[in-house]
Order: C-alpha cells, then structure tokens, then sequence
C-alpha cells in the first residue's frame, strides 16, 4: 500500500534563455546549481536544477530552457506561484534591501494566511515568494552563495494552484494523494477569493499546497516565466512501486514508472490539467558527482553518455 507524501520535492519551470536564469537564480537569488543536465524528452535542452549546498529533495527549483519560447500568461488550470523558504522575519527585511538595490518587482512584508512574505517575480515574469519559516525543516547553506548565511534560500513551499472549480483538484489532491484539508483562508488582494491549504507530512510551507479557485481567469498559456509541474516526495522505491499500483488501480491515466537516474518518477494530470509527478528521494545528484562538484559540467544519465559530443555541441555554454 502506498504510504504518506512527505511534501513538496521539485517545482519545475520554463525559461527562455539558460545563460540568463543561471545567473539570476545563482547571482541574484544564491542558490546552488546542483545539477546541470538535458532534458530527458527533448535533449537540445538545458534542464538546470538550483538547490540547497546539497541539492535536497524539497529545495530543488528546476528550469527547462526553451531558447526563444514566448512569455506564458497567467492563468487557470496551472502553478501559479512558488514559495522560497528563508529563516524569519530578519531574512524578509535584508532581501527588501536586496530587491530594491536591484530593482525586483516586489511587495512588501505582507501577513498572508499564517506566513509573513514578500512576492516577487524573477525576470521573465514568474510569480515567487520569499517566506519566512519557522517551522520546517531547512535545508543546507552554500558556503560559496553571494547570499550571507542567514538570509539563503532554503527550500520550497508552499506551491499555489489555481484552478476554475474545486471539482476535481480536490478529490486528486485529499482522496487520492491523501493530503489532509487543512484550513481556508480569504485573500484580497485583486478581488476576494477563497484558498484552500491541503497539507502532507508534518505540515508547514515546506509540505503545502495552496489551492485558489478563479472561475473568472483565463486559461493558462505556457511559456517561459511559467511552471511545467510539481513533484511530491515519495519515502522509497516500496513506497513509488505503490503509488504506481495505486494509480492503475483507481485508472488515472499516468506515464508509469519513469527511471530519471537521480530519482523515480510517475507522472500525471489532475481534471483541472495541472501536471504533477510523484518522486523519490533518492539516488540524487551526488549519484555521478561529488558534492563538492555538483553542477560544474553537465551531467548525462547512462543512457545518454553515448551521445554527448553531439548532445554538448547543441548547447550554449551558461
């Protein structure tokens, strides 16, 4: 039988130029490049993973780079907003400095639900918060980050969806993944609408889903500044061979087990089309590097070694 997820392990987005999101989220937000790799399904295409000094599963923010790819719009039936965990209240004031300094689209410190945060986008447009966390575990500072200790970023969570109707999502989200339906919370800040929080694990924003309903937005357009999925963190291999057992016995359309070399995947689509994948811990990214390497040449699971003379020479270099 399948077991709990333990919250969030990956958000995965798009961008349109690799050199640029590389040096805004290791320059400008700090995080370590973990992993720089291809997309397994479309090999001409950086997939850079950002993380904490360990790349642990839960502080990954990963990037497709569709080079070119249009600007998304906003909308219905997607991801729309990514928490970034930092350590208090003191963390949120030294990044208003920071985003001010640098001219950052931003709010300032607002109280939303139970959390203190700031909203900001990077520079193709894509909705992120900063939120101060107390409560969950953090992850790893990176000695060698332009981001003082104390303020780094240190995981993900919570992730916004939004959708036009609970219908659906719900079911997806508490019967089936068996997350816990935890509260609900009014937001106000362009018209008045509810957010439902779903939880898993021991709770807080590392292992949250925020679910706001907007009959009234239009569809979601992908594009860079967008969110291609979220992943969820399934214990082991016992664990991921359930929830694939689990999937087939309730006929929800999914990829099947799916070998990423540094973790396992399933995959597949909510009734509102959100796209969410189930992935284990484990091996990693130290699976084919040392720690203190992580990220510095890119990375090719086995079964694309035999082609990396050709697969390097369509790359750009970051």
């Amino acid at each position: 039988m399948h077991t709990e997820l333990l919250g969030i392990h990956h958000v995965s987005a798009v961008t349109a130029s690799a050199a640029q999101n590389h040096s805004f989220y290791t320059g400008t937000l700090g995080m370590r490049l973990v992993k720089k790799t291809v997309n397994q399904d479309d090999v001409s295409a950086y997939h850079l993973v950002y993380a904490d000094a360990k790349g642990s599963p839960g502080t990954d923010l990963t990037f497709f780079d569709f080079g070119g790819i249009a600007r998304q719009r906003h909308g219905n039936n997607s991801i729309t907003r990514t928490g970034l965990r930092v350590e208090g209240v003191d963390a949120l004031r030294w990044w208003l400095g920071r985003f001010e300094q640098l001219q950052i689209r931003h709010s300032k410190i607002l109280d939303r639900d139970q959390y203190e945060l700031i909203d900001f986008e990077d520079y193709e447009g894509q909705p992120l918060s900063l939120i101060a966390d107390n409560r969950s575990a953090l992850g790893e500072t990176w000695a060698n980050s332009p981001i003082p200790p104390q303020y780094q970023i240190r995981g993900l969570g919570p992730v916004m969806l939004t959708v036009p109707t609970l219908e659906g999502t719900h079911e997806v989200l508490s019967v089936v993944l068996g997350m816990r339906p935890a509260r609900k919370y009014v937001r106000k800040d362009d018209g008045e609408f509810q957010v439902h929080v779903y939880q898993m694990g021991e709770g807080g924003p590392a292992r949250e889903v925020h679910l706001q309903v907007r009959p009234e937005w239009p569809p979601y357009r992908p594009g860079a500044g967008g969110v291609h999925h979220v992943a969820f963190r399934v214990r082991d291999e016992d664990s991921y061979h359930g929830w694939a057992r689990r999937l087939a016995e309730l006929r929800i359309p999914n990829s099947g087990e799916v070998d990423r070399y540094y973790f396992r995947s399933l995959y597949f689509r909510e009734p509102n089309s959100i796209l969410f994948e189930l992935a284990t811990d484990g091996p990693g990214f130290t699976t084919d590097e040392p720690l203190s390497e992580l990220g510095q040449r890119l990375s090719l699971p086995p079964f694309l070694e035999g082609r990396r003379a050709q697969i390097e020479a369509n790359l750009k270099p970051l």
